[in-house]
């Protein structure tokens, strides 16, 4: 008589409100960025400062790029339906930063005084940081998204 209702986990990992983007983009920054603002100015001995500023404005600009990149892939993934196994988190990860190391050249060139490549090669240098700090944080997100709210839609979806 009663049909038990069905639950579709890509439904639940993709559905996700404009409030939980923002909180994981500014989660994503604010621990990358205070990280990185110390060790790019032990790295190339610059100071705190210099480091502390292009580490604010790459944050600002990566927060805004997380936000338009993960909604972009959120929506092919919904075309495409596919899921986020290694493969998947590796090349959204590679897309990202790919995209964030030309839109953070000139920062990186205005803030350190560096020329064009030596800006390039820096930003190059922090994707060793970047890459699998991406991986990473999206994959740990993911996990205890579905701890926290997974498993309470289904348990409301069963009960």
């Amino acid at each position: 008589m009663f049909r038990q209702r069905t639950y579709d986990p890509m439904e639940i990992e993709l559905n996700k409100s404009v409030q939980e983007r923002i909180l994981h983009a500014v989660l994503f920054e604010v621990v990358a960025n205070v990280s990185i603002a110390f060790l790019l100015a032990w790295i190339m001995n610059v100071s705190v400062l210099q480091s502390g500023l292009l580490s604010v404005i790459s944050a600002f600009t990566a927060t805004g790029w997380n936000f338009i990149f993960n909604k972009c892939f959120d929506n092919i993934q919904k075309k495409y339906k596919f899921c986020r196994n290694f493969f998947v988190r590796s090349l959204h990860a590679v897309m990202f930063e790919a995209g964030l190391i030309i839109i953070l050249v000139p920062a990186a060139m205005f803030t350190l005084n560096l020329s064009v490549q030596e800006a390039f090669w820096t930003e190059v240098g922090l994707v060793f940081f970047f890459l699998p700090y991406t991986l990473l944080f999206n994959w740990i997100y993911d996990y205890l998204r579905w701890i926290f709210v997974g498993r309470k839609v289904i348990s409301v979806m069963k009960g």
